[in-house]
């Protein structure tokens, strides 16, 4: 079994507090608050950290799929944005949207796109968030 850990220390209250978010590798550490969460603030909030983690899984997910094919990538870009909007009275993840545009010699557009909405449908991040909806908008770049 695989353990992958991260830390969040808190200090204060919702509006007026902070935060600092740490990986367990120690290959990332930032700040967070109300205000980089919810209105744009420099510093990082929990969603970009999960649309990292979402757009890193999906893109090796997607090279996995691309060589077991036989059209290993050249390179792979993706973005993940992940949209959250007030649902009621509380916040919710509304939907996740991946970019991936892709070098791969050989490779045939509607292939790259069948591969790829595979990926996004089983990758381990995406499963995880199987109850938020998925869009994706794949194509070869050049």
């Amino acid at each position: 079994m695989i353990e992958r850990k991260a830390e969040a220390r808190w200090e204060g209250d919702l509006k007026a507090g902070k935060g600092s978010i740490r990986l367990g590798s120690g290959a990332f550490e930032g700040k967070y608050s109300f205000g980089t969460r919810f209105e744009g603030s420099p510093g990082t909030n929990p969603e970009e950290l999960l649309g990292a983690a979402h757009a890193g899984c999906f893109t090796m997910a997607l090279s996995l799929g691309l060589t077991k094919a036989g059209h290993p990538p050249t390179s792979l870009d993706t973005s993940a944005t992940v949209e959250l909007d007030k649902v009621g009275e509380a916040f919710a993840i509304k939907r996740i949207r991946l970019k991936i545009r892709g070098a791969v010699p050989g490779m045939d557009e509607g292939k790259f796109r069948e591969l790829a909405e595979d990926a996004k449908k089983n990758c381990i991040i995406s499963r995880a968030l199987a109850g938020v909806p998925m869009e994706l908008d794949a194509a070869l770049s050049g």
